[in-house]
């Protein structure tokens, strides 16, 4: 019988409970996180500890991320070629949503190293809300007045969503609702 995973639980690591969960997930925690945290025999002895550590690296690095998309122009666009702007933010919008899935990941791995059992849910359910797979294969949420969301590129009334709108930065799509 295979354990059930949730969305978004990250290729390589074995299901919980099954007897190569743990000694997977440390393997994977390991390279979420910077090479040095490998020096620590403690984050191996304690896999709950690693994925603590690997979960506050991601937010800090999601941070990171979102701030140098928002700062780009200001900081970088006198002193890069013409046309080499939107490269730059495409890249921190690809990096962000790699690192947004990757904390969801962690996220997931982390739960089931406290112990937390994962059951399939309905559709629409928090695992299910939570998963970046789901998001891509959804088709566009729209709102109320069957306009699309900040994610879908038109706002409330038809009109273009403004830059401020769109400078959410990477990983970080909000719909009109949460803002």
């Amino acid at each position: 019988m295979s354990e059930y995973v949730p969305p978004g639980w990250p290729t390589g690591v074995h299901p919980p409970g099954s007897e190569e969960f743990e000694q997977t997930a440390v393997a994977w925690l390991l390279d979420v996180v910077p090479p040095d945290y490998r020096l620590h025999g403690v984050l191996r002895r304690h896999p709950v500890a690693l994925a603590a550590l690997a979960r506050h690296h991601l937010a800090a690095c999601v941070a990171g991320a979102r701030e140098g998309y928002r700062t780009a122009r200001a900081e970088l666009g006198s002193r890069l070629p013409p046309g080499s702007m939107d490269a730059v933010l495409d890249a921190y919008r690809t990096e962000g949503i790699r690192l947004v899935e990757t904390a969801r990941a962690v996220d997931l791995v982390g739960r089931a190293l406290r112990g937390e059992v994962f059951a399939p849910q309905l559709a629409g359910t928090q695992d299910e809300d939570r998963s970046p797979a789901s998001k891509r294969a959804a088709p566009s949420r729209r709102g109320a007045s069957g306009q699309r969301g900040a994610s879908g590129q038109r706002a409330r009334g038809g009109k273009r969503s403004s830059a401020k709108e769109r400078a959410d930065g990477p990983g970080e799509a909000k719909t009109a609702k949460q803002r």
